[in-house]
C-alpha cells in the first residue's frame, strides 16, 4: 500500500524555520563588515563633524621681510625756525628786448644751449637802418666840405681886411657861415652815431656766459620796441628766494643757516646762508622775502624756477622723527609696527606737530631710540604675527637644493 509524500502545512513551517534563520545571521554579517570605524574615544565621525573643520580659524602666515622694509628709530636733530617757501631764482640774468622795430631775421639760438659773452643770439632786418647810415655819412661828408670852404673864406676876408680891402661886415657874415657850417657837420656826425648804434641794435648777442632760457620769437616775427626776444640765464648762479611771514621777522638774521628740499629732486636735502632780508614786505600777503645761497655752489640744481620749501634754523632740538607712511592712523589714534622678538607687536603712538620741511612726525611716547619699525606696513598686519627676513640670493640658490628633497619627501 502506497503512501503519500505531500508535506502537511505543519511539516512545511518547521522546514521554514532553519532557513530563516540562517539568512538573518548572514545580513547581520554583512551590516557588521560595512560599519565605520570608530575612534578610540567610542565616537563616530561622521559627515555632520566636516563643517566644523572647516571653519576652524586659518593660520597666520610667517611675514618675510627684507633689510629695507625695517626702520630704525634714531634721535636726529629737529630744526626749529619760520617755514620760508619759494623757488630757485638766477642772480644773474638778463632779459633781452628789441630796441629797434624790425622783422626778426634769424635766431641763433635756442633754449637750454649754451653761450659766451658776446655770442650772436639774434639778428634783426637792418636794411633800413643801414640805407640812414648811408645817408647820414653823405650828410657828414657835404658838411665837411661847406666847413672848410667857410674857413678858407673867412681866411681870405681877414687878409683882406687887414690891407683895408675889405669890409668888416663882410667879414662877420663870412664868420656866420663858417659856424653854421661847423653845427651842420657836429649834427651830421651825430646822425652818423645815431645810425651806427641802431644798426648795433639789429643783432642782439649774450651779455656774460650763461643758458639761453626763454626764446621768445621766431624768425619772420615783428619785432616792436621794447618786445622780449629771449632770455639768458647764469645757472651758476641760482638761490633760494623764498617768503616768510612777517610775525617771524624778529627770529631772522643774516648768516642764519636754512635747510630746504628742492621739487624734483625728492629727499636730498640742502643747505645754505641767509644773504639778504628784504626791508619791505608784501602789502598783500604780508611776507618778508629772503634771499638764501648755496653752501655747495657746484652741488645746487641747475634748472630755476624750481619750488623749494625748507626752514630757517633759529633754533633745534633732539627728537626721535617718523615718516608719515610708517604711522597708521586711525581716527585720532595713530599707531606703527615695531620688530620684536620674531613676532610683530601694534604700538600706539603719541605724535607731535608735523614738521611741515620734511614731513616727519616728532614721537613723543610709544618708541625709543633704537626701536625697529616697518617702513611701509600693509592693513592685513596681525598684532603678534611672526616674521623671519628673507635670506640673500645665494644663500638662497645654496639651500635649494637640499630643501628640494625634504619637500618631496
Amino acid at each position: 500500500m502506497l503512501r503519500s509524500t505531500i508535506p502537511t502545512p505543519a511539516a512545511e513551517a518547521a522546514l521554514r524555520r532553519p532557513v530563516a534563520l540562517a539568512a538573518a545571521l548572514v545580513l547581520l554579517t554583512l551590516a557588521g563588515c560595512g560599519k565605520p570605524d570608530t575612534p578610540a574615544g567610542g565616537t563616530t565621525a561622521t559627515a555632520a563633524s566636516a563643517p566644523a573643520r572647516a571653519g576652524a580659524p586659518k593660520a597666520v602666515p610667517v611675514l618675510l621681510l627684507a633689510p629695507e622694509d625695517v626702520r630704525t628709530v634714531d634721535a636726529t636733530l629737529r630744526a626749529t625756525g619760520p617755514v620760508i617757501n619759494g623757488s630757485l631764482q638766477p642772480e644773474r640774468r638778463a632779459d633781452l628786448r628789441a630796441e629797434v622795430a624790425a622783422t626778426v631775421q634769424q635766431v641763433l639760438k635756442d633754449n637750454g644751449e649754451t653761450v659766451r659773452a658776446g655770442d650772436l643770439l639774434v639778428r634783426l632786418d637792418d636794411t633800413a637802418i643801414r640805407e640812414s647810415l648811408v645817408s647820414a655819412e653823405e650828410t657828414v661828408r657835404a658838411a665837411t666840405q661847406a666847413l672848410e670852404q667857410a674857413e678858407r673864406q673867412v681866411a681870405r676876408l681877414r687878409t683882406l681886411q687887414g690891407q683895408g680891402m675889405s669890409s668888416m661886415q663882410a667879414l662877420e657874415d663870412a664868420e656866420v657861415r663858417r659856424n653854421g657850417a661847423n653845427s651842420e657837420l657836429v649834427a651830421a656826425r651825430a646822425r652818423v652815431a645815431t645810425a651806427r648804434q641802431q644798426l648795433r641794435r639789429t643783432e642782439v648777442r649774450a651779455p656774460f656766459a650763461g643758458v639761453v632760457s626763454g626764446r621768445q620769437v621766431s624768425a619772420g616775427d615783428t619785432a616792436q620796441v621794447g618786445r622780449e626776444l629771449v632770455k639768458v640765464i647764469d645757472p651758476g648762479s641760482l638761490r633760494f628766494e623764498g617768503l616768510v611771514s612777517a610775525d617771524r621777522l624778529q627770529e631772522l638774521k643774516v648768516g642764519q643757516s636754512v635747510s630746504f628740499r628742492v621739487n624734483g629732486f625728492g629727499d636730498r636735502l640742502f643747505t645754505g646762508k641767509v644773504r639778504r632780508i628784504d626791508s619791505a614786505a608784501n602789502a598783500t600777503t604780508r611776507q618778508v622775502a629772503v634771499h638764501v645761497s648755496f653752501d655747495k655752489a657746484a652741488d645746487a640744481p641747475r634748472v630755476a624756477g624750481l619750488f623749494a620749501e625748507g626752514r630757517i634754523e633759529t633754533g633745534g632740538a633732539q627728537q626721535l622723527m617718523l615718516p608719515e607712511g610708517t604711522v597708521i592712523r586711525s581716527g585720532d589714534s595713530a599707531h606703527a609696527w615695531k620688530l620684536g622678538e620674531g613676532v610683530l607687536n601694534k604700538v600706539a603712538l603719541k605724535l607731535g606737530e608735523r614738521d611741515p620741511r620734511s614731513g616727519e612726525f616728532p614721537v613723543l611716547s610709544g618708541l625709543a631710540s633704537g626701536d625697529r619699525v616697518l617702513r611701509s606696513p600693509a592693513s592685513s598686519l596681525v598684532d603678534g604675527q611672526k616674521f623671519e627676513f628673507a635670506k640673500p640670493a645665494a644663500t638662497a640658490a645654496a639651500s635649494a637644493p637640499a630643501a628640494a628633497p625634504a619637500a618631496s619627501r
